[in-house]
């Protein structure tokens, strides 16, 4: 379990995505990115607004995450089996720190390289970019933070053109 959770940390601090940037605010849009698709997000305490997505493969959608809750929030993509052993590394971190996420800084982006992510503070506006990968038929977003997930802060995202 560890040397999975050095393994999360490491990539966390070695890669970069287009949906890292400021902790709890809006990210800078790289230039160079043909944006297909904008999809305004609404994070309230336990539950997202859309619930589900259809998104082509190689669409580059834009996700604005607006937090309306009280609580801090975070908007992470990825497959079911990334998403549980993130949700496992967030229970084993406690709640102690940097709201709820003990040293763990969502906003930095990709976790091990696939799952872009964002955390969006109460009151707050979150960005991220992201692009469908081709081979994949169906992914999750979801926020991961203690209790958050299981109490309805998730939905997928049909890939399919």
């Amino acid at each position: 379990m560890r040397k999975m959770l050095l393994a999360m940390a490491v990539g966390l601090f070695s890669t970069t995505a287009l949906g890292a940037g400021e902790h709890g605010g809006g990210h800078g849009i790289q230039s160079d990115v043909q944006i297909d698709r904008t999809i305004s997000f609404e994070a309230g305490d336990m539950w997202f607004m859309p619930g589900n997505l259809d998104i082509a493969p190689g669409e580059t959608v834009k996700f604005e995450i607006t937090n309306t809750g009280n609580l801090e929030h975070e908007f992470v993509i990825g497959d079911a089996q990334a998403q549980e052993a993130h949700r496992r590394m967030m229970q084993e971190m406690g709640s102690g720190g940097h709201g709820g996420h003990g040293d763990h800084d969502m906003a930095e982006g990709d976790h091990g390289g696939h799952m872009p992510a964002v955390t969006i503070a109460p009151g707050e506006t979150a960005t991220l970019v992201w692009t469908a990968p081709e081979n994949v038929d169906n992914l999750e977003f979801a926020c991961n933070i203690p209790g958050h997930y299981e109490s309805g802060m998730s939905g997928d995202i049909v890939i399919q053109s």
